[in-house]
């Protein structure tokens, strides 16, 4: 007697789909042990860092925030140009031609040369000074012969002044004077230890007579003069 089977234990019925997923683990199997690595941990060292006595400082996370460029400038407002009228009613200036005809006669003006007034020392004229009485003389010595008429007119005139006696003033005035180019005296000026004593020296220049006048190269000329005039008490 055969034993019947069990149709719902019948292995034989499921037997294709058995060997699919056994196949398919076997695969999975596989492909994990070739994908599996191992590492030899002596080939990599490391070392416990301690951390406790480490400060515990907190390092702030900063962010860099992008600003975005700044926008352009504006453009500048164009110029607004007025226009202003003018009014008033400019009159045109014309220019006349300089030119002249062939036939046209230029006069000639002559122009007279001025004369300047020029001081040249009685020192280094060309021709001194004469004083009257020198005329006759050379022209060699009359330097010589002003220089003496002066003092003989100075001792002539001199007189001293009674109030300067009495306060026993004395000393020496320094008289500056001018010959002019017509021969006058002029632009008298003093310089004494005493008023009296240069009044007295005034007095007697203004006593000293027209003189011919100095020239130099021909022509008249201003001549500074000076002499000292001494007052001394007996």
């Amino acid at each position: 007697m055969q034993p019947k089977k069990n149709p719902k234990v019948d292995l034989s019925k499921n037997s294709s789909l058995y060997f699919v997923a056994g196949l398919a683990f076997i695969l999975l199997i596989s492909w994990q042990a070739i994908e599996w690595k191992t590492y030899d941990k002596s080939l990599y060292g490391y070392e416990a860092l301690n951390v406790e006595d480490d400060d515990d400082e907190d390092v702030p996370i900063t962010e860099q925030i992008k600003t975005p460029p700044p926008p352009p400038p504006p453009p500048p407002a164009p110029e607004v140009i007025e226009v202003v009228e003018d009014e008033e009613e400019v009159e045109e200036t014309v220019i006349e031609s300089t030119e002249t005809d062939e036939e046209e006669i230029i006069e000639i003006v002559e122009v007279e040369e001025v004369e300047e007034d020029i001081d040249v020392p009685f020192a280094v004229i060309e021709d001194v000074p004469i004083f009257p009485g020198c005329e006759r003389v050379k022209k060699s010595e009359r330097r010589t012969c002003f220089q003496e008429k002066m003092n003989r007119h100075i001792r002539k005139n001199f007189r001293y002044p009674e109030i300067a006696q009495e306060m026993g003033i004395q000393g020496r005035v320094y008289v500056q004077f001018v010959i002019a180019k017509d021969g006058s005296i002029t632009g008298v000026r003093m310089r004494g230890p005493d008023k009296n004593l240069e009044k007295e020296a005034a007095r007697i220049i203004g006593k000293l007579p027209k003189m011919t006048p100095g020239k130099q190269r021909g022509r008249p000329v201003r001549v500074p003069f000076s002499i000292p005039i001494t007052f001394r008490l007996q």
